[in-house]
């Protein structure tokens, strides 16, 4: 029986085995164990052992301890080792593509042919490690609007992550923004980039730290650098330029100046000067002669007084003249 139909044959026997899950990281080497007891303790020289993908494509064989490179599928050329020591075989430089079902087998070599005496499955899940979520600031917060708008991204990972958010703590709070997540997959290395883009409020008048985290599954989160916001100070009052300083003393000197001049002008409205007075007197002096004759010379009480009575005495003696005549 020819070796690609003993593949088929071990094939079907292992389709209701159990398979055994192996982790590997992208670029480096994944296991793909055998586990055989060897109880009979048989040499390599007695054995045929190979392994297969869930293609049918084989990885690696030994035949009577011999690698036989020529039945290998070209795009494992290279990238095996076998360990005899835990019969397993190490897939170096793994990739996404890789990601499946693997089988071994051992058979022994006896007179009558090959004859199958160990099988094993085993899946290889292949991760890569994302990036360290960074954040980026679009347009920070304005004097007008504490909005803040930020990207947070990640790039190089695999399998797809479950959630990507941003955290905002304060002292005394903590608040959560979720966003659409926006994602890309290479065509070549199969890698994921991953993005969201959010906009919050934030308090002014405390701290606040801020994280990105990705999620990529319910227990596993990458969180970003912590990106802290500092309290705003109190905005003081803009000073009050020289120019308008100049302009209010001289408003206030020239108001002040005309109070001062509007009440001055009222008072010497109201004290009536020496003039007035003697015209006053002239006029009762010239209605009645009678009423002149019997004014009385009085001691003046001011300058203006005398130099006026002065002047009633003198009339009133023009006037008697003129009468006597």
């Amino acid at each position: 029986m020819g070796l690609r139909n003993t593949l088929i044959v071990m094939a079907l026997l292992l389709s209701g085995a159990a398979s055994l899950k192996s982790h590997a990281f992208f670029n480096e080497t994944g296991e793909l164990p055998c586990h055989f007891p060897n109880t009979q303790n048989l040499s390599l020289d007695e054995l045929v052992i190979f392994w297969q993908d869930q293609n049918k494509l084989v990885l690696y064989e030994l035949f009577k301890g011999q690698e036989k490179p020529n039945n290998v599928n070209p795009k494992y050329i290279g990238r095996t080792s076998f360990d005899q020591d835990s019969w397993t075989l190490r897939l170096h430089n793994v990739q996404i593509k890789d990601t499946g079902s693997y089988q071994c087998f051992i058979h022994h070599r006896r007179s009558q042919g090959l004859v199958s005496i160990h099988q094993m499955s085993s899946d290889l899940i292949v991760l890569a490690n994302f990036s360290q979520p960074e954040i980026r600031l679009i347009a920070n917060q304005t004097e007008k609007s504490n909005i803040i708008n930020l990207t947070c991204s990640s790039i190089q990972g695999y399998p797809e992550p479950q959630r990507m958010y941003v955290s905002l703590n304060t002292t005394n709070s903590s608040s959560t923004y979720d966003a659409v997540m926006k994602k890309s997959q290479s065509n070549i290395t199969e890698l994921y980039n991953v993005s969201i883009s959010v906009s919050f409020p934030i308090p002014p008048e405390t701290n606040v730290t801020i994280f990105c985290a990705l999620q990529l599954e319910p227990t596993k989160i990458i969180l970003s650098q912590p990106y802290n916001i500092d309290a705003k100070s109190p905005v003081p009052s803009p000073p009050v330029p020289d120019h308008i300083l100049w302009i209010a003393a001289l408003l206030v000197t020239v108001v002040v100046s005309g109070m001062v001049f509007l009440t001055l002008k009222k008072r010497k409205k109201k004290q009536p000067g020496p003039s007035n007075e003697c015209e006053i007197i002239k006029v009762e002096e010239k209605e009645s002669e009678q009423t002149a004759k019997r004014v009385e010379l009085q001691e003046p009480e001011r300058s203006d007084e005398v130099q006026c009575d002065v002047n009633i005495s003198k009339t009133a003696s023009d006037n008697k003249s003129a009468t006597d005549f």
